[in-house]
């Protein structure tokens, strides 16, 4: 019996180092693999940013023959009170050949500019979103007022006393 014992416990050693041995070989193939593939995504993410950033191209808004003119300065009174004053100074581009006579134009955008902002109630222009709809409705009239040849009008300042 004692010839049985001996070979229980060997055998049970023998084991014990295979099994060591086979999960040493399993981390070892896992942190191999593990770092083959982490070296192989970060070559996959430079080259698409590398790719990014040689399709990203500035694209300007304005090009070619365009002209800036300040319309001037627009003082006059809102709708909802006498006492409340508003003075707006803005620009317009346009293609340089487009508008005829520019001096003209830009009178007569100006007293468009007039006869809109005496419609507009001081509530309709506060705030970030007021300015951005003023600027919307002022460039919508310019363009009907000028059939399309201004490409934009520039609020440069507003200013409500």
């Amino acid at each position: 019996m004692a010839a049985k014992d001996e070979t229980k416990t060997g055998g049970g050693k023998g084991w014990i180092a295979v099994l060591a041995l086979v999960s040493l070989v399993a981390i070892g193939t896992g942190g191999g693999l593990g770092l083959y593939l982490l070296s192989t995504v970060e070559k996959a993410v430079d080259v698409k940013t590398k790719d990014a950033e040689s399709k990203a191209v500035k694209v300007l808004k304005y090009t070619g023959d365009l002209s800036l003119r300040p319309v001037g300065s627009v003082v006059t009174n809102l709708a909802d009170s006498g006492d409340t004053w508003v003075r707006l100074e803005s620009s317009v581009v346009f293609k340089t050949s487009a508008v005829p006579n520019p001096d003209v134009a830009l009178a007569e955008i100006r007293a468009d500019i007039v006869a809109y902002l005496r419609t507009v109630s001081l509530r309709q222009i506060e705030g970030a979103s007021g300015l951005q709809h003023l600027r919307e409705d002022l460039n919508e009239r310019v363009a009907l007022r000028t059939k399309g040849q201004v490409r934009e009008l520039i609020v440069e300042m507003l200013v409500v006393q």
